[in-house]
């Protein structure tokens, strides 16, 4: 089976398209009215020419219309159009031709590597491929290779790591294995997802992120309880144990991260679904593989789990863990508020947060494609019209729109949108053909030469409908824009007005997030709270982890904002991708719990013996600090590896991950827990005054 899903698991990246921000919404319909009835391109690919400043302008038309010479036997486009045809497309040293698609962007693969195929550059001159079909190439290729580049950083730095914690090359080896079978498994069953859905190119980046750390974070924990049994017990026996345990635990731990991913699926967005059922599926499989697969293996290695021993493992009670948990606990109130104080600084940063959706700008800076759509925009985009960006309106009338009372009507719109104090300025028929008002209109109309009019009505006028576009004195990523969109979608006209245009696209986009991204995060923590109580038979232990948890959160987030948004660390600023407080939140929580039951589990093991709070804290801390800590730094290292990786969105996530379960496992489970576990003493363990009959009868009564 491994097999055949590694055999589809090699398809997945043929498969894969876009960014996944897709809805379906106002915008998404008011483009479907361009490409149907204005006959709008589904997509279009620019060749932006370039040339040094010795070649003349007569070898630079001579590249060009042999560039467009070599594309007469490319018939897959609509439409090609030199820039020697049209004015207005050659300027200096540059030029740029368009080639329109009746395809959507992200199926237009073969085209672009055919297109790749003829276009030639020569000594002084280059053309280069830009627009949305190819970036979309583009970031496929780049998430492919950031996927290897990350591997290549995270996986021998968490094999190393696994030495430090298990000392034998063997137990190291073993969770990597686990790891990899996991993800394998995992993308070749998404594989087969896409014969139902369109899977966006971030799940090649999210399933590996989520399934090597989780995977190896459950063989960990197994590992380590197997080899702590088979030192007293047969090889069975401690197999029968660890799965009673452990696997309890890893049981309780995966379904928090399930949970935790499932409160995307109220987000109906391409990619918040898509991440939901990668990582849904690779929760599943990583769990699966942990209480079958891995069992499976112990039981043939047996007691040669220590073969190849490299370093030796100090024992638990003489450890530095011990040392450190009794000093957490002797000085509760201090440490406490030490905590406090470094998470509540944290958060400061994140009042200032910029969220925008992933674009050109998630490409590394070195990929032609984005630069010559940089060049493309810098020379041929006038200044004030990338400053000022567009809103596309659809108005549509009952009858022809050229009616005068329809047209009436259509004026008094646009009179209304040109008053506006946003509006820079608003294209129509009417400032192309230079008329106020509906009678000046139809008077040009009637009068001019129909040669010079064509142009104008066959872009703008369609039977019963009239195209405008608005130009708002505001940047796209723009909180403003967004809100003058959605007021203005909501108003009565005289006429009907369906909104398009990217910040139309982006409106739409933050509605429906902040709309239903709450249902999830309430799902999450309610579910969450219900686990864990089921787990530990407590009240305060689930309260103080989802609040702690929150807080950790907020403060990943500021640090995260210090980092990217304000430029520190040698980082360019940039703005916070829309996608990293929802994915880190749904991710962290779930992953965050992994440390909260394995501490938990064990500290409850010991007070169910003991019936002494203090003395199971500070032995549950003992036996799991470093087990901890080492997932913590497999996690971190394998999730900080995509800081290194050039798709801004993912190296935004990678680090934002690996932030969060840095100061989770540290400041807050190695800290504040055992703290507040301390402080609150008995209540720790109350639950709605029903007794456990498995404690001690040693055990105290809470005060």
């Amino acid at each position: 089976m491994i097999i055949v899903f590694g055999f589809f698991a090699v398809k997945l990246p043929s498969v894969l398209s876009g960014n996944g921000f897709e809805y379906r919404g106002q915008y998404n319909e008011t483009r479907k009215v361009l490409e149907k009835d204005f006959g709008q391109p589904k997509s279009s690919i620019l060749l932006v020419f370039e040339k040094d400043k010795d070649v003349s302008p007569k070898k630079f038309s001579e590249f060009i219309k042999h560039t467009f010479e070599n594309l007469k036997d490319f018939d897959a486009a609509d439409n090609i159009t030199s820039p020697l045809e049209q004015p207005g497309m050659v300027k200096g040293n540059y030029a740029y031709g368009t080639l329109t698609f009746s395809k959507n962007a992200e199926n237009l693969g073969k085209e672009i590597e055919q297109l790749q195929k003829l276009l030639k550059n020569k000594d002084g001159l280059k053309v280069t491929m830009t627009g949305e079909p190819v970036i979309v190439k583009d970031l496929n290729t780049a998430s492919q290779e950031d996927l290897a580049k990350a591997e290549m950083i995270g996986l021998p730095i968490a094999l190393i790591v696994l030495i430090l914690a298990f000392g034998s090359l063997v137990a190291a080896a073993l969770p990597l294995v686990i790891g990899v079978i996991s993800i394998l498994t995992t993308m070749g069953i998404v594989y087969f997802f896409s014969y139902q859905a369109d899977l966006t190119i971030f799940i090649l980046n999210i399933i590996p992120m989520i399934g090597l750390a989780l995977s190896i974070d459950f063989a960990l924990l197994f590992i380590n309880r197997y080899k702590e049994e088979l030192k007293q017990k047969s090889i069975q026996e401690a197999i029968e144990v660890t799965v009673a345990t452990a696997g309890r635990s890893i049981i309780f731990s995966g379904l928090c991260v399930f949970i935790g991913l499932s409160g995307l699926w109220f987000i109906q967005i391409d990619i918040f679904q898509n991440v939901a059922l990668g990582g849904m599926t690779v929760i599943f499989v990583s769990v699966l593989s942990a209480l079958t697969f891995l069992p499976a293996l112990l039981g043939l290695i047996g007691k040669r789990i220590n073969k190849f021993s490299i370093l030796k493992i100090k024992d638990q009670q003489t450890s530095l863990w011990h040392t450190f948990a009794q000093f957490v606990m002797r000085r509760p109130v201090i440490m406490t508020v030490v905590a406090l104080a470094i998470l509540l600084t944290g958060l400061i940063p994140v009042r200032e947060m910029i969220l925008n959706i992933p674009g050109t700008d998630s490409l590394p800076p070195d990929y032609p494609s984005r630069i010559a759509l940089e060049t493309y925009q810098d020379k041929f985009i006038a200044k004030e019209k990338r400053d000022q960006k567009k809103v596309t309106i659809i108005l549509e009338t009952n009858g022809n729109v050229l009616n005068k009372d329809n047209l009436e009507k259509v004026w008094k719109t646009i009179e209304k949108l040109e008053k506006d104090q946003l509006v820079y300025t608003v294209d129509s028929p009417f400032s192309a053909l230079g008329a106020k008002g509906e009678n000046q209109l139809l008077k040009v109309l009637k009068m001019g030469s129909q040669m010079k009019l064509a142009p104008v009505t066959d872009y703008y006028i369609r039977n019963n409908k009239m195209l405008v576009e608005v130009y708002l004195k505001t940047g796209e990523h723009s909180a403003i824009a967004r809100k003058w969109v959605n007021d203005w979608s909501g108003r009565h006209l005289d006429v009907k007005a369906s909104f398009g245009g990217p910040i139309k696209f982006e409106q739409e986009i933050f509605a429906e997030i902040f709309k239903k991204a709450p249902y999830g995060l309430l799902l999450i923590v309610v579910s969450t709270l219900f686990i864990l109580m089921a787990a530990f038979h407590s009240v305060l232990i689930p309260l103080k982890a989802i609040l702690m948890n929150i807080l950790s959160l907020g403060c990943t987030f500021g640090i995260v904002v210090w980092i990217f948004q304000e430029g520190h660390l040698g980082v360019t600023p940039v703005h916070i991708g829309l996608i990293l407080p929802v994915f880190v939140f749904t991710l962290v929580f779930g992953l965050s719990m992994d440390y909260e039951v394995f501490l938990i589990s064990r500290i409850q093991e010991f007070y169910l013996k003991s019936g002494d709070n203090s003395l199971a804290t500070i032995s549950g801390l003992t036996y799991t600090s470093k087990i901890i800590s080492s997932a913590a730094a497999i996690m971190i290292v394998v999730t900080g590896a995509f800081a290194f990786t050039g798709v801004m969105p993912i190296k935004q996530l990678g680090v934002g991950i690996a932030i969060a379960i840095f100061i989770d496992a540290t400041i807050v489970r190695m800290v504040l827990v055992p703290s507040l576990m301390k402080l609150l003493g008995n209540w720790n363990w109350w639950f709605f005054g029903i007794k456990n009959k498995s404690i001690s009868k040693h055990r105290k009564k809470p005060a």
